[in-house]
């Protein structure tokens, strides 16, 4: 039996084919996001080693910020940022996700198309733009509706204490709005890729148009929609500029959602280009880091609770 190809000649025919190159070209893409990560957590770890060095994991439970003193805590700001991702995913996922059904399964054609076109441009405006609306629009409004909510939902503390239009419960608002375009495009597509023929054979077997929709297509489109709010997740957790304009900047925790408050973004955006000596300008880097490692965790366990649900359902 004659003797199979050379290893050298084999490989030389596979670069000819491009399948070497192709896989170099696009292992080099992949390991580039990973070695960005690195880089950024080195830099924010590397970066930040004055403050832990002095706080220690007492940074994450203190509520002290006193920049005169050196004396720096993230729990205000940490709550402020979860709090008010939770409102805007508290309203951005209902109206979201119903926006995206209709958009997919219950709309004319035609209409689809125009409001998925607007839906896209409102994805693409500046998070400032929306910041200014939230000034002169949205908290004139909440202003305006303070006595209706309280009047429906004053005995919570949620709801309680006075109202002076920016606050925790005025980021959240503008935030789920900034949130929803996100939502509604990819669970649109995720919907619309779902086979005609599920749709039909529920249909077949007696099932209303509505009863397809919430029995076969969205069982089946589950995970793809979880990944869009997972991406407005990663962006309310971010959101900086919006955020900063409405939220109060007040480095408190106060369970009302109608008093002011703090993000962590919103905290390094208004005090890093003011920070004068090493501690102030390493403990806003730290508060950097801490971001980032939360963002890792919500997102982490939002995607292992979404597996857990899976693995119930087979």
């Amino acid at each position: 039996m004659g003797a199979g190809p050379k290893p050298a000649s084999s490989f030389l025919q596979r670069l000819k084919g491009g399948d070497e190159v192709a896989y170099l070209i696009t292992c080099i893409a992949a390991s580039t996001i990973l070695a960005l990560t690195a880089l950024i957590v080195f830099e924010l770890y590397h970066n930040s080693a004055a403050s832990r060095g002095k706080f220690g994991f007492a940074f994450l439970f203190s509520s002290t910020w006193d920049p005169v003193n050196d004396q720096y805590g993230a729990l205000p700001f940490i709550y402020g940022t979860v709090v008010t991702s939770a409102v805007a995913l508290l309203i951005g996922i209902p109206l979201g996700v119903g926006a995206a059904i209709f958009l997919a399964e219950m709309a004319p054609p035609k209409v689809s198309e125009a409001l998925t076109f607007m839906i896209e441009l409102l994805a693409a405006v500046p998070s400032v733009i929306f910041g200014l609306l939230g000034i002169f629009v949205l908290v004139p409004i909440l202003k305006w509706l303070e006595p209706a909510i309280r009047a429906v939902l004053g005995w919570t503390p949620l709801f309680s204490g006075p109202f002076y239009g920016v606050s925790l419960f005025a980021a959240g608002v503008v935030m789920s709005v900034m949130i929803i375009p996100f939502i509604i495009s990819i669970s649109r597509e995720v919907i619309l890729a779902v086979p005609n023929d599920q749709r039909e054979a529920a249909l077949a077997l007696g099932a209303t148009r509505w009863e397809s929709t919430w029995d076969v297509v969205l069982p089946n489109a589950f995970r793809g929609i979880m990944g869009s709010v997972f991406l407005a997740l990663a962006r309310a957790l971010g959101e900086t500029m919006a955020v900063t304009m409405v939220v109060g900047n007040d480095p408190k925790i106060k369970a009302s959602l109608f008093a002011p408050g703090y993000s962590i973004a919103a905290v390094i955006a208004n005090e890093f280009t003011e920070a004068t000596g090493e501690m102030y300008t390493s403990a806003l880097i730290e508060l950097g880091l801490v971001l980032f490692a939360l963002t890792v965790v919500i997102n982490g366990g939002a995607r292992l609770l979404v597996a857990a649900g899976e693995r119930n359902k087979t």
